[in-house]
């Protein structure tokens, strides 16, 4: 008996095979890309309202600032010019004394002495008077550097309580990584004369030049622990008039060799450990930290983890104080600038990332 064959239909078992897989195919690639699009990294919109309502408010302050020296310019410029009227009233005066007419030789001699006497003190003033022009407004100590300086714009110099934070770990010793492994093995001399470190002490040096006289302050140095750069004065304010203690801290800070790794929040915690706490803040540093709180759980760490240890340490800041960043170039740290100019930015202080010549 002869088979019947069956009609060809086009929608037999391997043609919904394909449809079934190209389907599928399609569902797959939705999916995929449809994740991407969910983990992408959201970057939250910037106010630039809070970095204006800042820079206002500084460039009001300098406005008042430079009228204020301009005016104490403009009076010692006045008593100048009179001291200088009165010597030259004085010179004259002896010039006749000594004119060859005069034959008065007693009252001559006592004319000269009081003349001389007169122009001694006049001399004296004027001397105060171009010092007061010429000082650093409130400057109690003097620092001069090489390489080109500029003024510093925004960063804020005053204050009645003054921490300066020095990072003292082993990356201040150079700007690239392979030389910092290199110079941390060698002797102490040569760590202490890093142009790195050197770079770093002259800015605290340049920073306690421009303290406030009747101001209190405190120097720490810190890598995987925060202490005083002038020791037995933890916790304590030193004033800044006692010009012996204030060049000893200074000086104390050179003695310091950078070594280990660095813990952001134990030199921020200092702000906590001082009462009153300080008003203003220096931070001299060169990159995310590298140890916390506690102690590490192995011998290296990623970019990631730093940045969680800065946001750990960062909400160590109290509400109020300012903190001026001074960052120092290191290579392979690409998120410390971003990260320490935000904190400048929220606690209305200054970012500055200097040249390797400044101060």
């Amino acid at each position: 008996m002869r088979r019947q064959r069956r009609p060809l239909s086009a929608f037999s078992l391997s043609f919904l095979d394909i449809m079934s897989c190209g389907f599928g195919a399609v569902v797959l690639l939705f999916l995929i890309i449809k994740h991407q699009t969910d983990v992408a990294v959201a970057v939250p919109p910037y106010d630039l309202g809070v970095e204006l309502e800042a820079l206002g408010a500084d460039l009001a302050a300098a406005r008042d600032r430079v009228e204020v020296l301009r005016a104490a310019a403009a009076d010692a410029t006045r008593e100048l010019e009179a001291a200088s009227t009165a010597r030259a009233s004085a010179m004259a005066a002896l010039e006749e004394a000594r004119a060859p007419g005069n034959t008065d030789t007693r009252s001559r001699a006592a004319a000269i002495a009081k003349l001389r006497a007169s122009i001694r003190q006049t001399e004296l003033d004027k001397r105060g008077l171009e010092a007061q022009i010429h000082a650093k407004s409130r400057a109690v100590r003097r620092f001069v550097g090489e390489g080109n300086r500029e003024y510093l714009t925004g960063i804020q110099l005053g204050g009645k309580r003054i921490l300066v934070l020095l990072d003292a770990s082993a990356s201040m010793l150079d700007e690239r990584i392979v030389n910092v492994i290199r110079k941390r093995n060698m002797d102490a001399a040569t760590r202490r004369g890093a142009p790195k470190w050197q770079q770093a002490l002259a800015t605290v040096d340049w920073i306690s030049a421009r303290f406030p006289p009747d101001a209190r302050f405190q120097i720490y140095t810190y890598a995987a622990t925060a202490r005083p750069a002038l020791a037995g004065s933890a916790g304590q304010w030193l004033a800044v008039a006692d010009r012996a203690r204030l060049d000893a801290a200074v000086a104390a800070t050179r003695e310091r060799i950078p070594d280990g790794g660095s813990s952001l929040a134990r030199a921020l915690a200092v702000i906590g450990e001082l009462d009153p706490p300080p008003d203003n803040v220096y931070l001299v540093t060169d990159g995310l930290p590298t140890l916390g709180m506690e102690p590490p759980r192995g011998t290296t760490i990623d970019g990631a983890a730093r940045l969680r240890l800065f946001e750990q340490a960062v909400t160590r800041i109290p509400a109020g104080i300012p903190v001026n960043v001074i960052l120092l170039p290191m290579e392979g740290d690409p998120m410390a600038p971003a990260a320490y100019w935000q904190i400048a930015l929220y606690t209305r202080g200054a970012f500055l990332s200097p040249a390797s010549d400044w101060p």
